[in-house]
């Protein structure tokens, strides 16, 4: 080992990290300056990775949950040579057009694994790229080749640690068994507040011990400390590590370190010289960006190392490959956006044989979706997921067995009820690669997944979130159980799609476009109850669905409607119960369902009309908030549910809010 390189790269970091942040006024120093050995060694010594093949797949996954902490990242990327990074990027650190953003972000520089920042997520994604690790492995490995075999490390800090989604997702680990999870944890004692006694003195140790981690302690500040650390943390196959560093917040900055005043504000020009006068950065200018010798002299070597270590493997892949021609195909379609290869085709919609549903059946649209989750899990062997602990109710099991630490080919997920873990854990099995995830609970406790769904938004990642009991219509579970404002909520989101099918071959072409779509989360809302299977009336309904509207009642032939109603879900069926309560009225009414309202007003403007014609009476109806139906109809002809639910049967329910056939009836007849 290198300590005098080591400990040059430490400085290095220390010192852009220190300089890009009071350049750009803005910026949390007290991490970098505080774990600068940890990086060094980390990047310089432990990773298994490649900067000129960013994209290695058996590449090890470091992600920084502590994301405030960005600089430690840029500082490491740009010194170990990933090229999407530059010394032009860490000096426009936090600026417009800078790839050094404020926190991590995924897709701006290769070798960010994960959008980092909002705490605890990052060690719960790292749990859900530990689990992929091990599912691939044990498809792919053979008993001559291990092409799948690599480790996913973490840094963490108090905050991480605080936050409730790392300790749902610590559990989880602990019971999974992920030995090749290791966590660093930053243990500095400081938040923004100040002292972590004002409101954090449990027994961090004791509590992941119970969670059924090996527990190891430390320095941050001794090289090899940390590399026998390290190697004991392999070592332990059936337990996830969590080495606790003890560490300085701030270290080098003379007056502001082990304070709270380094958090999260610039040092100061004052405090940046003293701090390279203490360091003993060579004298210059605050922002000289101060990169050592030895450090560039360390990497330059390094690079070389780690080519021949990533060609060594893609040998072994190349024999693989010819030794497993079945199991390359397969590796070769789990890392692309292709179905299975046996099923043909060049698409999910043409290869997966979708179940039929009839006229008249009577099937709830989770169970019907339970029907469809089977037919693409036959076909789309990297298809994994599961519930929080709800299964049955959710209707999300299929022909697999469970994962778990005595059967890593099982690809149903029992995540406990653990929500907000699930969802992050579902973005860092997608984020891994090779995995294509879903993930399902009630749509009411959306509520408590939701900055991970965000996070999937932001990140591009197609994780497929069902979520069942979708309306009022859950019946006697009552308001705490009923969705009413969550539709709403959960469109705000941008990039995410919601589809809401209104019955079961509505279902089949919902999941159908989910595994279809492969940037950005899509969201299956399905109801509980049951609902008839109607006719539809556009004979190209499957293709029109796509633009997330279709026709499913027209008017008389040969004429223009006078009203359209445009309804989601189960509201559709209710729809059409509508329309039959006043044809006898002389009125012409086109009925559209529309499954994804944020799908279809993307559209061109002649998809709107050919659907929606212009100066036209519009209704809308959805068991839900009114809220973003404004757009299409007048407060006074939607029908919506803008209070709390109630407890009882879910027809009871709705005429006691007056959310039925004939209330809409009585809108169309106003």
């Amino acid at each position: 080992m290198n300590t005098i390189a080591l400990e040059d790269i430490a400085l290095s970091i220390r010192a852009l990290s220190m300089d890009a942040i009071q350049k750009a006024n803005s910026g949390h120093p007290g991490l970098p300056l505080g774990t600068a050995e940890l990086g060094a060694i980390l990047y310089g010594e432990i990773l298994r990775h490649d900067p000129a093949d960013p994209a290695w797949p058996d590449r090890d996954r470091f992600i920084l949950s502590a994301g405030h902490g960005s600089m430690l990242l840029y500082s490491l990327l740009y010194l170990s040579g990933y090229e999407d990074i530059s010394l032009d990027d860490i000096k426009t650190f936090r600026q417009i057009g800078s790839r050094a953003a404020g926190h991590p972000e995924y897709g701006l520089v290769r070798g960010i694994e994960a959008t980092s920042g909002p705490l605890g997520q990052g060690l719960s994604m790292a749990v859900g790229c530990a689990i992929a690790e091990t599912m691939l492995a044990v498809r792919f490995n053979t008993a001559r080749r291990r092409i799948v075999d690599h480790y996913t490390y973490v840094l963490a800090g108090d905050g991480c640690l605080m936050e409730g989604v790392s300790s749902e997702a610590g559990s989880l680990a602990g019971r999974l068994e992920l030995g090749k999870l290791i966590v660093f944890y930053d243990s500095n004692h400081i938040t923004i507040d100040g002292s972590t006694s004002l409101a954090f003195t449990e027994d961090v140790a004791a509590r992941y011990e119970a969670y059924g981690w090996q527990v190891l302690r430390g320095s941050m500040y001794n090289f090899e400390e940390i590399a026998r650390l390290v190697s004991r943390a392999q070592q332990e196959t059936a337990k996830p590590s969590l080495i606790i560093l003890e560490s300085t917040i701030g270290k080098g900055a003379p007056t502001k370190q082990n304070t709270a005043d380094v958090h999260g504000a610039p040092l100061g020009a004052e405090e940046i010289a003293a701090a390279r006068a203490a360091l003993g950065i060579p004298a210059g200018t605050a922002g000289d960006f101060y990169t050592g010798a030895e450090t560039l002299k360390f990497f330059t070597t390094k690079r070389e190392e780690w080519k021949k270590a990533r060609q060594a493997w893609q040998t072994e892949f190349d024999a693989w490959s010819q030794e497993e021609p079945d199991l390359r195909k397969q590796w070769d379609c789990f890392h692309s956006n292709a179905p299975a290869p046996s099923a043909g085709g060049d698409s999910h919609k043409r290869a997966i044989s979708l179940p039929v549903f009839k006229k008249g059946d009577k099937i709830a649209t989770r169970s019907a979706g339970n029907k469809v989750l089977e037919a693409i899990s036959a076909t789309c062997p990297n298809l994994v997921g599961g519930s929080a602990d709800l299964k049955g109710p959710n209707a999300v099991g299929f022909s697999t067995t469970a994962y778990s630490p005595t059967n890593r080919e099982g690809r149903y997920i029992h995540f406990g009820i653990r929500e907000f873990a699930m969802a992050a854990i579902a973005n860092g099995i997608q984020l891994h690669g090779g995995l294509r995830t879903f993930c399902a609970t009630f749509m009411v406790f959306s509520d408590y997944l939701r900055p991970a769904l965000r996070l999937s938004a932001l990140m591009d990642q197609p994780v497929i979130y069902v979520f069942t009991h979708d309306s009022i219509f859950v019946g006697e579970d009552g308001p705490t159980h009923q969705p009413i404002e969550h539709l709403a909520a959960l469109r705000a989101i941008p990039n995410v799609r919601l589809f809401r099918p209104a019955d079961a071959e509505e279902t089949a072409e919902a999941w159908a476009m989910a595994m279809e779509r492969h940037k950005g989360p899509t969201i299956l809302a399905l109801s509980r109850q049951n609902i008839t299977v109607f006719p539809k009336d556009d004979p190209n309904w499957q293709s029109t669905i796509r633009t997330g509207a279709y026709i499913v009642k027209k008017e008389t032939a040969g004429t223009e409607p006078d009203t359209v109603i445009i309804a989601t879900g189960s509201e559709v069926g209710m729809a059409l119960e509508a329309v039959q309560l006043v044809e006898q009225r002389g009125k012409n009414i086109r009925v559209v369902s529309m499954v994804s309202r944020e799908l279809f007003e993307s559209q061109p403007q002649a998809i709107h009309q050919s659907i929606i014609p212009p100066g036209k009476r519009v209704i809308c109806c959805e068991a839900g908030i009114k809220s973003g139906w404004e757009r299409w109809a007048r407060p006074e002809d939607i029908l919506s549910v803008d209070s709390f639910g109630i407890s009882g049967p879910a027809g009871k329910v709705a005429e006691a809010l007056g959310f039925t056939a004939g209330a809409l009836a009585a809108i169309i007849n106003r």
